[in-house]
C-alpha cells in the first residue's frame, strides 16, 4: 500500500518522515523536495510520478503531507488517509503548523505506528486512539486489565469509534445543518450554474450506548409516505420549524456520504439514518443537490463606459428569503481594470472602499433582513492607454451568512434509544442549528 509519508514545511525541509516498505530509499525524500515543492512551476496536479514512483500530496497552509507508493494503490483511499490524518493532528494539538509538528513529533510518531502497519491503514478514529495514545505519550503502563480489555475490544470490535461506559449527568445532542451555495449567473439574471454542498455536523454527549436515528425531507421518504409506504416516527413534530424559506416539502439529494457508524443497508431499504453515534463531534454527512436551490442573494449590475477615461458602475442586491431572518457578514468584490487611478463610491447602506492593491471595490454590510435591497453606485476614472484590448469584466463575487439551508433541507425528526440504561429520548436535549454559507457565489457583469 503506502510505502513512506514525509511531512516537509515550506523551504522543503523534512519535519517527520516514515518509511514502511523497502522499495522506497532516502532519495524519493529529495525527488518531492526538487520536482514539487521547489519546482519552477506550480505544480497543480496532487499526484506526481518520478521515476516509477507515485507521490500523493496535500497541503495545509505551509505544511506539505505526501505518501509515497510504487504500486498501483486506490488513490481515493490514499487521499482519504492523508485528509484523516490531519483531522487527527487537528484534533491533539490544534492548527496543522511547522512549530505545532516540532512540538509534537513524538506524538506523531506514535500516532503514525498506530494508525499505519507496513504501510496499510488501520483504525483512524479520534475517539479510540484518544484511549491510549495522549499528548504526555502512550497510556498502558499504569493501566490496570480492565481498562485495557475495555481498548482492545474497541479498538478490535465491531463497534470502534466508541467505548463502552461513557456516563453524562445530562444528555445532550447539538446537529448542525452548514451549506455552502455556488452560483454563476449571467447579467441578464439567467442561472448558469448553481449547487449546493451541505454537511451535517453532530456533537453528542449521551450515556451509554445509544441508537439515533435521524430523518430529513428527502424527496424519496416524501414520496413513500406520500404513498402511505413509509410514516413519520416523529409522529407531528417537526425539528427544522423556521429552516426553510419556501414551503419547501422535500428536497432531490443527488449524491451522498456517511459516517462509518451510519448502518448503510438500513439507509438503502428504508432511507433512514440509524447509527450509534461516536462522543464527541464529529461529521454525520456530507450531500450535494443541483435542484430548486434557494438563492439567498440576487446582484443586479450594470456597467456603462463613458469614453475611454471612465466607468460608471450601479450594483443594486436583493435579499430573498423570510423579512424576520437576518443575513450576516456580507461582502461584494466589484471589480475595476487595471488602469484604475481614482474610486468615487456612494452606497445607501455599509461601508465601501477601492482597494488598489485587489483592483476591487470592496462593500461590507453587517447585516441585512429579508426581502430588502440595497445599491451601490461608483465612478470609475481611468488612466489612458495604448492597449486596445477591451477589458474582460470579471464577475461580482459575493459572500455572506443566512440562518437557513438554501437547498431546503429540513431536519424532521431525531430519536434517542438506549435500552440498557433508564433515559428515553424525552430526556435528551437537542438542539438543531441552520447556517448557509457563500460558496463561489458570482455575477457576471
Amino acid at each position: 500500500m503506502i510505502g513512506g509519508l514525509f511531512i516537509y514545511n515550506h523551504k522543503g525541509e523534512v519535519l517527520i518522515s516514515r518509511v514502511y516498505r523497502d522499495d522506497i530509499g532516502r532519495n524519493a525524500v529529495d525527488a518531492f523536495r526538487v520536482n514539487v515543492i521547489h519546482a519552477r512551476q506550480q505544480v497543480r496536479s496532487p499526484v506526481t510520478n518520478i521515476a516509477r514512483t507515485s507521490f500523493f500530496h496535500v497541503k495545509r497552509s505551509n505544511i506539505w503531507l505526501a505518501a509515497v507508493t510504487k504500486q498501483n494503490v486506490n488513490a481515493a483511499m490514499v487521499f482519504e488517509f492523508l485528509y484523516k490524518m490531519c483531522d487527527v493532528m487537528a484534533s491533539y494539538f490544534g492548527k496543522i503548523s511547522e512549530e505545532n509538528i516540532k512540538n509534537n513529533f513524538v506524538l506523531i510518531y506514535e500516532l503514525l505506528d498506530e494508525i499505519l502497519d507496513f504501510g496499510y491503514p488501520q483504525n483512524s478514529e479520534t475517539g479510540a486512539l484518544k484511549t491510549f495514545i495522549t499528548q504526555q505519550g502512550i497510556k498502558g503502563q499504569h493501566q490496570t486489565k480492565e481498562e485495557q480489555s475495555q481498548i482492545t475490544s474497541q479498538v478490535t470490535g465491531q463497534i470502534g469509534w466508541r467505548r463502552e461506559g461513557i456516563k453524562y449527568r445530562r444528555n445532550e445532542l447539538f446537529l448542525d445543518v452548514l451549506e455552502s451555495v455556488n452560483l454563476l449567473m449571467s447579467p441578464q439574471g439567467q442561472v448558469l450554474s448553481a449547487h449546493v454542498s451541505g454537511r451535517v455536523v453532530m456533537k453528542s454527549y449521551l450515556s451509554g450506548m445509544p441508537e439515533c436515528k435521524f430523518g430529513m425531507n428527502d424527496k424519496i421518504v416524501i414520496d413513500k409516505a406520500g404513498k402511505g409506504g413509509v410514516t413519520n416516527e416523529a409522529g407531528k413534530s417537526d425539528l427544522g420549524g423556521g429552516g426553510s424559506t419556501s414551503g419547501k416539502q422535500s428536497i432531490a439529494i443527488d449524491d451522498c456520504t456517511f459516517n462509518q457508524c451510519v448502518r448503510l443497508s438500513k439507509f438503502d431499504s428504508e432511507r433512514s439514518i440509524s447509527f450509534i453515534p461516536p462522543d464527541g463531534e464529529y461529521e454525520l454527512m456530507r450531500y450535494r443537490t443541483t435542484k430548486d436551490i434557494i438563492l439567498p442573494f440576487r446582484v443586479i449590475p450594470l456597467v456603462r463606459e463613458v469614453g475611454r477615461t471612465k466607468l460608471e458602475v450601479k450594483v443594486v442586491i436583493k435579499s430573498n428569503f423570510k423579512p424576520s431572518l437576518l443575513a450576516q457578514k456580507i461582502e461584494v468584490r466589484i471589480p475595476t481594470p487595471l488602469n484604475t487611478s481614482g474610486v468615487q463610491v456612494i452606497c445607501m447602506k455599509g461601508k465601501a472602499k477601492y482597494k488598489a492593491s485587489e483592483n476591487a471595490i470592496v462593500w461590507k454590510i453587517k447585516r441585512m433582513a429579508g426581502m430588502k435591497e440595497s445599491q451601490i453606485s461608483a465612478e470609475i476614472e481611468l488612466l489612458p492607454t495604448n492597449d486596445k484590448k477591451k477589458w474582460a469584466r470579471p464577475p461580482i463575487s459575493m459572500n455572506f451568512e443566512v440562518p437557513f439551508a438554501p437547498s431546503g433541507l429540513k431536519v424532521r425528526y431525531l430519536k434517542v434509544f438506549e435500552s440498557k440504561l433508564n433515559y428515553s429520548d424525552h430526556d435528551v436535549v437537542k438542539w438543531v442549528r441552520y447556517i448557509g454559507q457563500s460558496g463561489i457565489y458570482e455575477t457576471r457583469c
